[in-house]
Protein backbone atom coordinates (compact mmCIF):
# COMPACT_ATOMS: atom_id res chain seq x y z
CA UNK A 1 0.00 0.00 0.00
CA UNK A 2 1.36 3.56 -1.09
CA UNK A 3 3.05 5.01 2.42
CA UNK A 4 2.11 8.51 1.07
CA UNK A 5 -1.62 7.45 1.09
CA UNK A 6 -1.23 6.63 4.68
CA UNK A 7 1.09 9.20 5.96
CA UNK A 8 -1.68 12.17 7.85
CA UNK A 9 -2.46 14.91 5.57
CA UNK A 10 -3.22 18.58 6.80
CA UNK A 11 -3.90 19.95 3.51
CA UNK A 12 -7.08 18.31 2.09
CA UNK A 13 -9.12 20.70 -0.05
CA UNK A 14 -13.12 21.04 -0.01
CA UNK A 15 -12.83 20.42 -3.50
CA UNK A 16 -10.86 16.73 -2.41
CA UNK A 17 -13.12 15.95 0.23
CA UNK A 18 -16.08 16.37 -2.10
CA UNK A 19 -14.82 13.99 -4.55
CA UNK A 20 -14.83 11.46 -2.06
CA UNK A 21 -18.13 12.40 -0.07
CA UNK A 22 -19.95 12.00 -3.67
CA UNK A 23 -18.37 8.70 -4.36
CA UNK A 24 -20.44 5.55 -5.19
CA UNK A 25 -21.28 4.22 -1.14
CA UNK A 26 -19.36 1.14 -1.85
CA UNK A 27 -16.12 2.80 -3.41
CA UNK A 28 -16.41 5.31 -0.47
CA UNK A 29 -16.80 2.24 2.12
CA UNK A 30 -14.45 0.30 1.02
CA UNK A 31 -11.81 3.07 1.08
CA UNK A 32 -12.56 4.19 4.65
CA UNK A 33 -12.19 0.71 5.62
CA UNK A 34 -9.17 0.14 4.18
CA UNK A 35 -7.76 2.58 5.77
CA UNK A 36 -9.60 1.69 9.07
CA UNK A 37 -7.72 -1.34 9.23
CA UNK A 38 -4.02 0.55 9.04
CA UNK A 39 -4.47 2.09 12.07
CA UNK A 40 -7.29 0.29 14.15
CA UNK A 41 -9.29 -2.94 15.10
CA UNK A 42 -12.17 -2.96 13.22
CA UNK A 43 -13.59 -5.32 15.71
CA UNK A 44 -13.31 -2.98 18.78
CA UNK A 45 -15.11 -0.09 19.57
CA UNK A 46 -14.09 2.26 22.37
CA UNK A 47 -16.95 2.91 24.62
CA UNK A 48 -17.10 5.76 26.79
CA UNK A 49 -19.43 7.65 29.09
CA UNK A 50 -20.86 11.30 29.38
CA UNK A 51 -22.40 13.03 32.63
CA UNK A 52 -23.38 16.20 32.82
CA UNK A 53 -21.76 17.48 35.82
CA UNK A 54 -23.80 21.25 35.42
CA UNK A 55 -26.76 21.43 33.79
CA UNK A 56 -28.86 24.51 31.86
CA UNK A 57 -28.23 27.97 32.79
CA UNK A 58 -25.51 28.20 29.40
CA UNK A 59 -24.90 31.82 28.04
CA UNK A 60 -24.26 30.78 24.82
CA UNK A 61 -26.84 30.77 22.34
CA UNK A 62 -26.13 27.90 20.38
CA UNK A 63 -29.43 26.93 18.04
CA UNK A 64 -29.32 22.81 18.79
CA UNK A 65 -28.31 23.53 22.24
CA UNK A 66 -31.54 22.45 25.19
CA UNK A 67 -29.31 23.84 27.68
CA UNK A 68 -29.20 27.11 26.25
CA UNK A 69 -30.31 30.14 28.64
CA UNK A 70 -31.80 31.73 25.18
CA UNK A 71 -34.56 29.32 25.28
CA UNK A 72 -37.72 27.62 26.76
CA UNK A 73 -36.67 24.08 26.91
CA UNK A 74 -37.98 22.51 29.97
CA UNK A 75 -34.28 21.71 30.84
CA UNK A 76 -34.12 22.84 34.71
CA UNK A 77 -30.80 24.86 35.74
CA UNK A 78 -28.96 23.25 37.90
CA UNK A 79 -25.74 23.72 40.22
CA UNK A 80 -22.13 21.87 39.75
CA UNK A 81 -22.47 18.61 41.21
CA UNK A 82 -20.42 17.64 44.60
CA UNK A 83 -17.51 15.08 43.41
CA UNK A 84 -18.19 12.14 45.61
CA UNK A 85 -21.68 12.11 43.00
CA UNK A 86 -19.46 12.27 39.73
CA UNK A 87 -16.85 9.51 40.96
CA UNK A 88 -19.90 7.10 42.11
CA UNK A 89 -20.98 7.44 38.26
CA UNK A 90 -17.42 7.42 36.90
CA UNK A 91 -17.27 3.52 38.72
CA UNK A 92 -20.24 2.82 37.90
CA UNK A 93 -19.39 3.87 34.22
CA UNK A 94 -16.38 1.71 34.76
CA UNK A 95 -17.95 -1.34 35.86
CA UNK A 96 -20.50 -1.13 32.93
CA UNK A 97 -17.40 -1.04 30.14
CA UNK A 98 -16.60 2.28 29.85
CA UNK A 99 -12.91 2.97 29.58
CA UNK A 100 -13.08 6.85 29.26
CA UNK A 101 -15.79 8.87 31.32
CA UNK A 102 -16.18 12.42 30.15
CA UNK A 103 -17.82 15.16 32.38
CA UNK A 104 -19.67 18.03 30.55
CA UNK A 105 -20.37 21.52 32.45
CA UNK A 106 -22.83 23.98 30.60
CA UNK A 107 -20.57 26.86 30.78
CA UNK A 108 -19.75 29.34 28.12
CA UNK A 109 -15.79 29.29 29.46
CA UNK A 110 -14.53 28.31 32.95
CA UNK A 111 -14.06 30.95 35.79
CA UNK A 112 -11.18 30.21 38.23
CA UNK A 113 -12.59 29.50 41.68
CA UNK A 114 -14.60 26.61 43.98
CA UNK A 115 -16.45 25.35 41.05
CA UNK A 116 -12.98 25.09 38.95
CA UNK A 117 -11.11 23.18 41.70
CA UNK A 118 -13.91 20.84 42.19
CA UNK A 119 -13.61 20.02 38.44
CA UNK A 120 -10.05 19.22 39.15
CA UNK A 121 -10.81 17.10 41.88
CA UNK A 122 -13.52 15.25 39.87
CA UNK A 123 -10.48 15.07 37.38
CA UNK A 124 -8.33 13.27 39.75
CA UNK A 125 -10.67 11.08 40.88
CA UNK A 126 -11.78 9.46 37.38
CA UNK A 127 -7.77 9.14 36.87
CA UNK A 128 -7.14 6.88 39.70
CA UNK A 129 -10.19 4.61 39.05
CA UNK A 130 -8.17 3.74 36.32
CA UNK A 131 -10.06 5.72 33.65
CA UNK A 132 -8.96 7.92 30.48
CA UNK A 133 -10.78 11.48 32.11
CA UNK A 134 -12.32 14.09 29.40
CA UNK A 135 -14.09 17.81 30.27
CA UNK A 136 -16.14 19.41 28.07
CA UNK A 137 -16.72 23.08 30.29
CA UNK A 138 -16.69 25.91 27.78
CA UNK A 139 -13.73 28.26 26.15
CA UNK A 140 -10.39 27.87 28.49
CA UNK A 141 -7.39 29.76 29.13
CA UNK A 142 -3.44 28.60 28.70
CA UNK A 143 -3.20 28.71 32.34
CA UNK A 144 -6.66 26.92 33.23
CA UNK A 145 -5.85 23.69 30.91
CA UNK A 146 -1.93 23.51 32.21
CA UNK A 147 -3.94 22.62 35.47
CA UNK A 148 -6.34 20.41 34.05
CA UNK A 149 -3.11 18.78 32.10
CA UNK A 150 -1.90 18.39 35.98
CA UNK A 151 -4.69 17.28 37.49
CA UNK A 152 -4.62 14.25 34.94
CA UNK A 153 -7.02 15.26 32.64
CA UNK A 154 -6.61 13.28 29.29
CA UNK A 155 -8.96 14.90 26.42
CA UNK A 156 -10.80 17.98 26.29
CA UNK A 157 -13.80 18.15 24.12
CA UNK A 158 -14.46 21.91 22.18
CA UNK A 159 -16.59 20.93 19.20
CA UNK A 160 -16.20 23.08 16.01
CA UNK A 161 -19.84 22.01 15.28
CA UNK A 162 -20.00 22.77 11.65
CA UNK A 163 -18.02 24.29 8.78
CA UNK A 164 -16.67 28.12 9.09
CA UNK A 165 -19.67 29.46 6.54
CA UNK A 166 -22.34 27.94 8.61
CA UNK A 167 -20.77 28.62 11.75
CA UNK A 168 -23.18 32.39 12.34
CA UNK A 169 -26.10 30.91 11.44
CA UNK A 170 -26.12 28.13 14.69
CA UNK A 171 -24.36 30.48 17.53
CA UNK A 172 -23.56 34.09 17.49
CA UNK A 173 -22.25 34.35 21.08
CA UNK A 174 -18.69 33.02 20.15
CA UNK A 175 -16.48 33.12 17.30
CA UNK A 176 -15.11 29.96 15.24
CA UNK A 177 -11.68 31.43 16.17
CA UNK A 178 -12.74 31.54 19.76
CA UNK A 179 -13.09 27.71 19.30
CA UNK A 180 -9.99 27.33 17.16
CA UNK A 181 -8.03 29.40 20.29
CA UNK A 182 -9.35 27.37 23.02
CA UNK A 183 -8.10 23.92 20.56
CA UNK A 184 -4.87 25.28 20.83
CA UNK A 185 -5.03 26.14 24.83
CA UNK A 186 -5.95 22.83 25.03
CA UNK A 187 -3.13 21.27 22.65
CA UNK A 188 -0.21 23.39 24.05
CA UNK A 189 -1.13 22.07 27.80
CA UNK A 190 -0.43 18.65 26.66
CA UNK A 191 -3.79 17.64 26.84
CA UNK A 192 -5.27 15.61 23.78
CA UNK A 193 -7.60 17.04 21.78
CA UNK A 194 -11.44 15.98 21.33
CA UNK A 195 -13.13 17.71 18.49
CA UNK A 196 -16.09 17.50 15.99
CA UNK A 197 -19.24 18.84 14.93
CA UNK A 198 -23.03 17.98 14.22
CA UNK A 199 -24.56 17.21 10.92
CA UNK A 200 -28.26 17.92 9.95
CA UNK A 201 -28.94 21.31 11.21
CA UNK A 202 -29.56 22.89 7.92
CA UNK A 203 -26.00 23.16 6.45
CA UNK A 204 -25.21 22.10 2.70
CA UNK A 205 -22.72 19.39 2.37
CA UNK A 206 -20.27 21.90 1.98
CA UNK A 207 -20.40 22.89 5.81
CA UNK A 208 -19.78 19.56 6.74
CA UNK A 209 -16.93 18.58 4.44
CA UNK A 210 -15.26 22.74 5.13
CA UNK A 211 -15.45 21.38 9.02
CA UNK A 212 -13.36 18.17 8.68
CA UNK A 213 -11.15 20.13 6.70
CA UNK A 214 -10.38 22.02 9.41
CA UNK A 215 -10.49 19.69 11.49
CA UNK A 216 -7.95 17.55 9.34
CA UNK A 217 -6.36 20.75 9.26
CA UNK A 218 -5.13 21.01 12.48
CA UNK A 219 -1.57 19.56 13.15
CA UNK A 220 -1.47 16.41 14.76
CA UNK A 221 -5.14 15.45 14.52
CA UNK A 222 -7.92 15.96 16.76
CA UNK A 223 -7.21 12.58 18.71
CA UNK A 224 -11.39 12.21 19.24
CA UNK A 225 -13.72 13.58 15.80
CA UNK A 226 -16.91 12.70 17.62
CA UNK A 227 -20.03 13.19 14.84
CA UNK A 228 -23.39 14.05 16.24
CA UNK A 229 -26.92 14.10 13.98
CA UNK A 230 -29.10 16.92 15.37
CA UNK A 231 -31.37 15.80 17.88
CA UNK A 232 -33.88 18.73 17.17
CA UNK A 233 -35.13 19.36 20.66
CA UNK A 234 -38.50 21.41 21.60
CA UNK A 235 -37.99 25.26 22.06
CA UNK A 236 -34.75 25.05 20.25
CA UNK A 237 -34.78 27.38 16.88
CA UNK A 238 -33.72 23.90 15.03
CA UNK A 239 -36.87 22.52 16.75
CA UNK A 240 -38.76 21.72 13.12
CA UNK A 241 -35.13 20.48 11.86
CA UNK A 242 -35.80 17.58 9.68
CA UNK A 243 -33.85 14.12 11.18
CA UNK A 244 -30.55 13.43 8.74
CA UNK A 245 -31.18 10.71 6.36
CA UNK A 246 -28.62 7.94 7.55
CA UNK A 247 -26.66 7.10 4.52
CA UNK A 248 -25.33 11.07 4.62
CA UNK A 249 -24.04 9.99 8.83
CA UNK A 250 -22.05 7.05 7.15
CA UNK A 251 -20.67 9.09 4.45
CA UNK A 252 -19.59 12.13 6.64
CA UNK A 253 -17.80 9.30 9.13
CA UNK A 254 -16.37 7.42 6.20
CA UNK A 255 -15.18 10.89 5.11
CA UNK A 256 -13.71 11.78 8.80
CA UNK A 257 -11.54 8.49 8.67
CA UNK A 258 -9.99 9.11 5.46
CA UNK A 259 -9.20 12.80 6.51
CA UNK A 260 -7.76 11.63 9.66
CA UNK A 261 -6.67 7.87 9.95
CA UNK A 262 -5.70 8.07 13.03
CA UNK A 263 -8.61 9.25 15.27
CA UNK A 264 -10.99 7.77 17.09
CA UNK A 265 -14.07 9.13 15.15
CA UNK A 266 -17.22 9.18 17.53
CA UNK A 267 -20.51 7.71 16.54
CA UNK A 268 -22.22 10.68 19.16
CA UNK A 269 -26.05 11.99 19.56
CA UNK A 270 -28.78 10.50 17.63
CA UNK A 271 -27.83 6.75 17.89
CA UNK A 272 -30.69 6.47 19.29
CA UNK A 273 -32.77 7.17 16.67
CA UNK A 274 -30.76 4.79 14.33
CA UNK A 275 -31.58 1.30 13.41
CA UNK A 276 -28.93 -1.65 13.79
CA UNK A 277 -27.79 -1.49 10.18
CA UNK A 278 -27.28 1.93 10.38
CA UNK A 279 -25.06 1.72 13.08
CA UNK A 280 -23.61 -0.85 11.67
CA UNK A 281 -22.83 0.98 8.22
CA UNK A 282 -21.26 3.73 10.52
CA UNK A 283 -19.04 1.22 11.97
CA UNK A 284 -18.08 -0.02 8.47
CA UNK A 285 -17.12 3.45 8.02
CA UNK A 286 -14.70 3.80 10.03
CA UNK A 287 -16.71 4.69 13.57
CA UNK A 288 -15.23 3.11 16.25
CA UNK A 289 -16.35 4.96 19.49
CA UNK A 290 -19.43 5.45 21.05
CA UNK A 291 -21.32 6.95 24.33
CA UNK A 292 -22.79 4.57 26.88
CA UNK A 293 -25.59 5.25 28.71
CA UNK A 294 -29.44 6.42 28.67
CA UNK A 295 -29.01 10.18 28.48
CA UNK A 296 -26.06 12.12 26.77
CA UNK A 297 -25.79 15.48 28.67
CA UNK A 298 -29.65 15.71 28.21
CA UNK A 299 -30.60 14.05 25.43
CA UNK A 300 -31.54 10.52 25.02
CA UNK A 301 -29.06 7.96 24.30
CA UNK A 302 -28.92 3.69 24.21
CA UNK A 303 -28.91 1.71 27.38
CA UNK A 304 -25.88 0.14 28.21
CA UNK A 305 -27.94 -3.40 27.80
CA UNK A 306 -29.05 -2.19 24.18
CA UNK A 307 -25.10 -1.22 23.37
CA UNK A 308 -24.37 -5.12 24.57
CA UNK A 309 -26.51 -6.35 22.08
CA UNK A 310 -25.51 -4.41 19.53
CA UNK A 311 -21.97 -5.04 19.59
CA UNK A 312 -22.07 -8.95 20.48
CA UNK A 313 -24.87 -8.90 17.37
CA UNK A 314 -22.23 -7.81 14.91
CA UNK A 315 -19.38 -9.56 16.94
CA UNK A 316 -18.03 -6.48 17.88
CA UNK A 317 -16.17 -5.88 21.48
CA UNK A 318 -15.88 -3.20 23.79
CA UNK A 319 -12.06 -2.04 24.06
CA UNK A 320 -10.53 -2.22 27.08
CA UNK A 321 -7.92 0.56 28.85
CA UNK A 322 -6.58 3.37 27.18
CA UNK A 323 -8.02 3.26 24.01
CA UNK A 324 -7.37 6.90 22.51
CA UNK A 325 -3.73 6.94 20.82
CA UNK A 326 -1.94 9.50 20.98
CA UNK A 327 -0.69 11.57 17.52
CA UNK A 328 2.78 10.93 16.43
CA UNK A 329 2.57 12.03 13.02
CA UNK A 330 6.22 13.04 12.41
Amino acid sequence: MNENRLSPRHDWTLEQARELYEQALPELLFQSQAIHREFHDPCEVQVCSLLSIKTGGCAEDCAYCPQSAHYETGVEREPLMAVDQVLDAAKDASENGASRFCMGAAWREVSDGEDFEKVLQMVEGVRELGMEACCTLGMITPQQASRLADAGLSAYNHNLDTGPGFYDKIITTRTYQDRLETIRNVREAGITVCSGGIIGMGEAIADRLEMLCVLAGLEPHPESVPINALMAIEGTPLEQQEPIDAIEMVRTIACARILMPRSMVRLSAGRVDMTTEAQALCFLAGANSIFAGETLLTAANPSENEDEKLLASLGMRPARGSATPVNNES
